[in-house]
């Protein structure tokens, strides 16, 4: 029996290391505290909130549902060079796998600072870090075991047994990233990051076992294209390797100025992204004063798409950004999502 729960809970510790721990958004580009500890206060404005909503595989006993919500912001303006930022910023996560079988949340802290590499700030290089707590919890009462199966499916009693209902898990965890922005007039935008997660190994395992986490590397780049007057194309990818486990996206979306207006912008975004050998993902959005709303659907194009009916999953980003009080102060080149 203590075999085969250890094998039970390891599988499970497995799969949530791979998308539970580390948060899998399509819309990568809108999540900053995920994607990079290094884009923590890069951003133009006072400062920065975002969320996202994701419910991945629902025809599949909701098998993930994951929320983030973060807030960042520059500080010590007036003690640094002008081109140069310092940011700090907090997050929160939420992941629910297997219907509810195991539960991760942790919070996090990232502090960051950007050089710029010229006097006009067209091109900075940054370095972030980020501390997070985690905490798992494994509710045995929603698990199914192989000698609960009977003709009529998994209405059988089972013979395992557990000291307690609930299996915690806590661990601190190091990550930290690096990321180049430029820009050749002050309109368009490109850059290219790198970061690294787990950097101290933290051990994971519900029942004292020595398994520990594989650090994950993630490589991001993109760019903000001009196309006529107001218009824009914005590219952007994301890969990431973790042991054997690779993850690639690639794709852009095109933003229509709707009132023609430089200065306070009405932008209409349509796109798509593809995940290789997974998903088909268009992309909406809306832009228009502080706010940036996003919407996305996986279409399921793996070897899955017969179980999740093609059904990949729903995601929402939003993004507020407090505008600077003196809207003639000097714009920050940064990203632009």
């Amino acid at each position: 029996m203590k075999k085969l729960l250890s094998t039970l809970i390891g599988c499970v510790a497995l799969v949530s290391v791979s998308t539970a721990q580390d948060p899998n958004f399509s819309q990568f580009f809108a999540s900053p505290m995920t994607l990079n500890p290094a884009l923590t206060g890069k951003f133009d404005g006072v400062y920065r909130f975002a969320a996202n909503y994701r419910n991945q595989w629902p025809t599949i006993s909701n098998a993930y549902t994951t929320m983030t919500a973060s807030f960042d912001m520059a500080i010590l303006k007036d003690r640094i060079p002008e081109n140069d930022q310092f940011g700090i910023g907090f997050m929160g996560y939420s992941d629910k796998a297997g219907d509810g079988a195991l539960n991760s949340t942790y919070f996090g802290a990232s502090l960051s600072y950007h050089k710029s590499l010229d006097e006009n700030g067209f091109h900075s290089i940054g370095a972030g870090f980020q501390g997070t707590y985690m905490n798992k919890r494994l509710n045995t009462s929603k698990l199914t075991f192989g000698d609960q199966l009977t003709p009529f499916g998994f209405t059988g009693v089972t013979q395992e047994s557990f000291a307690s209902s609930q299996v915690n898990l806590n661990y601190f965890d190091v990550n930290a990233g690096l990321i180049y922005t430029g820009t050749t007039n002050g309109y368009n935008n490109f850059y290219l990051g790198a970061s690294m997660y787990h950097l101290n190994r933290p051990k994971e395992s519900f029942n004292k076992g020595d398994y520990v986490l594989n650090m994950r590397t993630t490589i991001q780049g993109g760019a903000k294209i001009p196309v006529g007057s107001y218009n824009s194309f914005h590219f952007a990818a994301n890969h990431s390797m973790q042991a054997k486990a690779k993850n690639t996206m690639v794709g852009g979306a095109f933003c229509l100025n709707v009132n023609n207006d430089e200065e306070n912008p009405t932008n209409f975004y349509l796109g798509s992204w593809y995940r290789f050998q997974d998903a088909l993902i268009p992309y909406m959005g809306l832009e228009f004063g502080e706010w940036h709303f996003g919407a996305s659907y996986d279409v399921n194009t793996s070897s899955l798409k017969a179980a999740s009916n093609s059904r990949g999953g729903v995601e929402i980003s939003l993004i507020y950004i407090k505008k600077p009080v003196d809207p003639g102060a000097k714009k920050l080149n940064c990203p632009k999502f």
